[in-house]
């Protein structure tokens, strides 16, 4: 049986507003989280992701407030993350209403974190965020909202974070996020062929051929996507219409 692929709004934060950019730069406001999350439920998302992009501990208050609200609207899992570098701070996320926690940069630093993580919350509540870049030969992880190289190879990260107890990888293309240039199906074949867990493709959604693309030819489990959805220019039942008609096992909206 072939498991449907997965259509995820992916709602960037400051804390309290959703925030957009273009490969991490000049952001903009997108709107109030909780908001969109409704919007996004009735629409017939299969999961939504809030990401405190910030993450410093003066938004942590606020950004817990942000989950909160944005899972009171929720009939589908709730992905929430940013900053989490130890059990006890993914512990209050969940508590917040997360059903599974998203760590990158602290899990570079100290992949313990990972195992820890899968340990104290299982494995399925555990997503590794990788942020990669394309270098001459490989494609490379970034860390602290893609300001720092850390010289590591994204697909043999991506490799070890599942051996440490990741349940997901979700892997955003900084060359592709904000540009509406197509997802890079090239680096999530590469990732998604290495790993056996599910891969959430991101970065440069803009056409449903897009999403038709990164979930066949990039082997995807998910396609997540923020700026063509928070600025109306596709809409989630014509997406999930469009991948049905052309064989693609999806969850048509109610």
């Amino acid at each position: 049986m072939t498991l449907a692929r997965r259509i995820i709004p992916c709602l960037d934060t400051d804390g309290s507003r959703v925030v957009k950019g273009v490969q991490f730069v000049n952001l903009r406001d997108a709107g109030d989280p909780a908001e969109l999350a409704a919007r996004y439920n009735r629409e017939g998302a299969d999961e939504l992701v809030v990401l405190d992009i910030t993450a410093s501990r003066d938004h942590r208050p606020t950004f817990l407030e942000t989950i909160q609200r944005v899972a009171e609207q929720l009939a589908v899992p709730l992905t929430a993350g940013g900053g989490i570098g130890a059990v006890e701070e993914g512990r209050v996320v969940l508590r917040a209403g997360a059903d599974k926690i998203t760590v990158n940069t602290a899990a570079v630093h100290r992949p313990e974190l990972i195992a820890e993580l899968s340990a104290e919350f299982g494995a399925q509540a555990i997503v590794l965020a990788i942020d990669a870049r394309r270098g001459a030969d490989r494609w490379e992880v970034f860390v602290r909202g893609g300001r720092d190289s850390t010289g590591r190879d994204a697909v043999a990260w991506a490799q070890e974070g599942v051996a440490r107890g990741a349940g997901e990888i979700l892997l955003t293309s900084m060359d592709r996020d904000g540009t509406r240039s197509g997802f890079d199906c090239a680096l999530t074949a590469a990732v998604s062929g290495a790993v056996s867990v599910p891969v959430i493709a991101s970065g440069g959604a803009d056409t449903v051929q897009d999403f038709l693309a990164v979930l066949t030819e990039g082997h995807a489990d998910a396609a997540l996507a923020a700026s063509i959805f928070h600025d109306h220019l596709c809409g989630m039942s014509e997406l999930k219409r469009f991948l049905r008609a052309r064989g693609v096992s999806v969850r048509l909206p109610a």
